[in-house]
């Protein structure tokens, strides 16, 4: 995912939500709407969610360190994984809880045509946020499905930001829901109906986010497809006989680790093999542009030890 890209998918999110955020609390202070008021703490949260990624885009730019050697690259992961955990689930839970009130203490909806407006309002700017980040995740998710996109993705912030305006046009289509069925039946119960629908839709976002999140914490390599371009870009410098093992890591979303051994003959110099493993960096870094760290051990292989290890065994003497 190109920084740009991200960048402008998530100011662009920003800001709906912001905007959004606001006109829902006013919307909630006229009509007295638990789903209104659900929806404007959804905002809020969004918004903060995006300030988040921000925060921890910027700071996985610092420098590397002695502490850290290896740089800062999943402090992006772990924003993201804070936004999954905390501000959704809040969000959830606070709509789950305001829904269960409602439910059980029903309240007519109190000038319907505030919250109508602010809806309508507000699904146009959830829908250019979401826009824009369709448009953008379009420019790197290639041939994938969007749900292999969002599993596969080892920048967070698209795949965050998609589901976020997913779940926010969901939910203001809940709320809709909700505050339509109130005013029609003169039945508030269906507003803390759409509420709690508003809370298992964020409650389900926030476990998906949580999970991709925390596996790119943990630590995830390549795609198997990625990983045969690496092996044939090994494999088609001269000095390389054949690959061996090899392990692959991403540090951050746009740094990985590639730690290889790779097969050498056992005739080749020194000077041979430091010029082979030079080429095959080369050559892996003109296929892979993020694979910023590359160690490759040289060996012989089982066949080539062999050989070796019997021409330098000594002699046995003929005994008479």
């Amino acid at each position: 995912m190109s920084a740009e890209g991200g960048t402008k998918a998530i100011v662009a999110a920003l800001a709906a939500n912001l905007g959004i955020a606001a006109s829902k609390a006013v919307a909630f202070a006229f009509t007295g709407s638990s789903s209104m008021l659900a929806e404007s703490i959804h905002s809020v949260a969004d918004s903060g969610n995006q300030g988040l990624l921000l925060l921890g885009r910027k700071r996985s730019e610092r420098d590397r360190t002695p502490q850290h050697p290896f740089g800062y690259g999943r402090e992006r992961y772990f924003y993201a994984f804070v936004v999954a955990v905390v501000l959704f689930t809040v969000g959830a839970a606070f709509s789950l809880y305001e829904g269960y009130h409602k439910i059980s203490h029903p309240e007519e909806v109190k000038s319907p045509v505030w919250a109508f407006a602010v809806l309508i309002v507000a699904i146009g700017l959830e829908t250019f946020s979401f826009r824009t980040a369709i448009k953008e995740s379009n420019q790197v998710r290639g041939e994938q499905s969007w749900w292999s996109f969002i599993r596969r993705a080892k920048a967070p912030e698209l795949p965050v930001v998609l589901l976020e305006d997913l779940a926010a046009l969901v939910g203001l289509l809940l709320a809709l829901f909700g505050v339509s069925m109130a005013v029609a039946t003169g039945d508030g119960v269906w507003d803390g109906v759409g509420t709690v629908a508003i809370g298992l839709l964020l409650g389900a976002v926030a476990t998906i986010l949580a999970i991709e999140t925390k596996s790119l914490l943990i630590g995830e390599g390549v795609d198997p497809q990625t990983e045969r371009r690496i092996i044939e870009a090994l494999e088609s410098v001269d000095e390389v006989d054949h690959l061996i093992h090899i392990r692959t890591e991403y540090m951050g979303p746009d740094e990985l680790l590639i730690a290889a051994k790779i097969a050498v003959n056992h005739d080749d110099t020194a000077a041979d093999v430091a010029r082979g493993i030079d080429a095959a960096e080369a050559r892996v870094r003109a296929q892979i542009p993020e694979a910023k760290l590359i160690y490759l051990e040289p060996a012989l292989d089982e066949a080539s030890r062999t050989r070796v290890e019997e021409t330098r065994k000594p002699e046995t003497p003929a005994t008479s």
